[in-house]
């Protein structure tokens, strides 16, 4: 199997074809409850007739343009990105990864343009990851994924809530942007304080920094709100968005406060594929879905599966935290939480393992009461086999 693919992942051996909301089937009938979603991806599921409905109907007129032709659903997506993030202009992208280099370049491109040059560094937070492109990757913390392409860009890194050590790092170094996680994904579903974040919004503005939110994985509703900065009431400068915004296309974007609107002009950015009609098609049957009711799910979906969570942590003391909020949970142990995953996929439930003692659950947004407990009751069978 994987006989003429380069063998970077780690793949299960299972063949998933098919799905309905919250749970995946494979080849062999076998039905799996998702608590992974495609990596924090499938925010409405498996075939959501909405979105199936809304794709073909595409497929069936216009695929792609390129960025040289305006189609209906570009500015439709940026107009209600701006209402939903309190922010201005949309760049598109193909992914989270994408997103992040956009603000790269905008952040050294601004701060040329503000007549400080030497601003090209950036800071950025222990347990930070921001993708696998050279920039983003420079911003990624984790020494296993940057060791092998070094050297990268200048970042300086902090320990994420030490507002004394973000104060020094920013008066010193004075970089271009400082870039967060509001909720650190792949450092272990780690959630910024809102003090820490109130605090680097005002050190951003005493340097002159850009301040960068990295909301791939905990935006676009994943905590209940549209931006999980919004449980802080903190405005960052620059957002990025992904994962789940096109319910499973490859989409990203870059979302911006109005001064900085025009600091890309024409020439200094582009994508040949980003922006189409058929992935903004799709970011608009997911933005539909949030405005009507779709965050109140997250919401409450995810108080039952913490709920859930803080009762397993007291029947299991292997459980040491847990963590997180709305639909991006974590489940802290203090040994075990690989095996785990690899016992829980044998039961059917399907998480992954992140910052190596966590378990990520990620589900899809429409995950139903039933479908939670199902995971609840598979995780409890998984725990109980580690004992």
């Amino acid at each position: 199997m994987d006989e003429h693919v380069i063998r970077t992942y780690q793949r299960a051996e299972e063949v998933f074809v098919a799905g309905h909301g919250a749970t995946l089937v494979d080849r062999d009938g076998k039905e799996y409850v998702d608590f992974l979603a495609g990596i924090a991806v499938s925010a409405l599921g498996h075939a959501y007739p909405p979105l199936v409905e809304a794709l073909r109907d595409q497929v069936g007129r216009v695929v792609h343009l390129s960025n040289l032709f305006r189609h209906p659903y570009t500015e439709q997506a940026a107009a209600r990105l701006a209402e939903l993030t309190g922010l201005e202009a949309s760049f598109f992208t193909n992914s989270g990864t994408e997103a992040n280099e956009a603000a790269l370049k905008l952040a050294r491109k601004w701060q040329k343009d503000q007549g400080r040059p030497e601003r090209v560094s950036f800071v950025a937070l222990h347990g930070a990851f921001h993708g696998r492109s050279m920039g983003s990757l420079s911003c990624t913390h984790t020494e296993k994924y940057r060791k092998p392409f070094e050297p990268l860009l200048p970042v300086t890194f902090v320990p994420p809530d030490d507002i004394d050590a973000l104060a020094a790092a920013l008066r010193t170094t004075r970089p271009a942007a400082f870039l967060c996680e509001p909720v650190q994904g792949e450092g272990g579903i780690r959630e910024l304080s809102s003090a820490f974040l109130v605090a680097a919004r005002e050190l951003c503005d005493e340097t002159q920094t850009l301040y960068v939110h990295d909301e791939i994985q905990c935006g676009t509703g994943r905590t209940g709100r549209f931006l999980a900065s919004q449980w802080s009431a903190v405005q960052p400068d620059v957002v990025t968005l992904a994962k789940p915004i096109a319910g499973g296309l490859p989409m990203g974007v870059m979302v911006v406060r109005n001064e900085l609107a025009d600091v890309f002009r024409p020439g200094d950015h582009g994508s040949t594929f980003a922006g189409g009609p058929l992935v903004c098609r799709a970011a608009l049957v997911l933005l539909d879905a949030l405005e009507n009711g779709l965050l109140d799910t997250v919401q409450a979906r995810g108080a039952q599966l913490r709920a859930g969570l803080e009762a397993l942590a007291r029947r299991f003391p292997r459980i040491t935290e847990v963590r997180g909020r709305g639909l991006m949970l974590g489940l802290r142990l203090a040994d075990g939480a690989p095996e785990l995953q690899k016992r829980l996929h044998g039961l059917g439930l399907l998480v992954n393992c992140t910052a190596g003692d966590v378990i990520r659950i990620v589900p899809p947004f429409v995950i139903t009461e039933a479908e939670v407990e199902r995971g609840l009751d598979l995780l409890a069978q998984g725990l109980a086999s580690l004992d």
